[in-house]
């Protein structure tokens, strides 16, 4: 178990307190949302609801573990430009040159970092929020395809 620790590297992306109206009056819980990557190509992103952080927290990183995925790198950049459209985020990820470092903001780079992206340029054109934006960039990740050499 230790191990596996060291494996993989996590991040929280977002902390969402949430409630719930029930017969004695509210009752209080979590979601959270995390990135778990290994930062040579895999990633994954889930999220945790539990009536603590600490318990929503161990269920995204378990379930994120089961959802990564590899992503298809060329170099330190991606093979080629994506623009996705997911509800109403809007997503786009462009390759850049070698050393121009990860220009993106929120979810995106939490993600691009955790897959072992160095540089990327990446724009979020849609919504502000965490949660689509996140799942955008996952979906725009599982799309790209290495580029031929010919």
């Amino acid at each position: 178990m230790i191990e596996k620790e060291k494996e993989f590297s996590e991040k929280i992306i977002q902390v969402n307190r949430v409630s719930k109206k029930v017969k004695g009056g509210s009752r209080i819980g979590f979601s959270v949302l995390v990135a778990v990557g290994n930062k040579e190509g895999r990633v994954g992103v889930a999220l945790g609801k539990a009536p603590n952080v600490r318990d929503a927290i161990q269920k995204a990183i378990r379930r994120a573990k089961k959802n990564m995925f590899e992503v298809s790198l060329q170099g330190t950049t991606i093979p080629h430009q994506v623009k996705i459209k997911r509800g109403a985020a809007k997503i786009l990820l462009k390759p850049a040159p070698t050393g121009a470092g990860l220009i993106a903001g929120g979810p995106v780079r939490i993600i691009a970092e955790l897959a072992g992206i160095k540089d990327l340029s990446a724009k979020i054109l849609g919504t502000n929020n965490k949660l689509s934006n996140a799942h955008a960039t996952i979906e725009a990740l599982k799309k790209l395809r290495p580029v031929d050499g010919n």
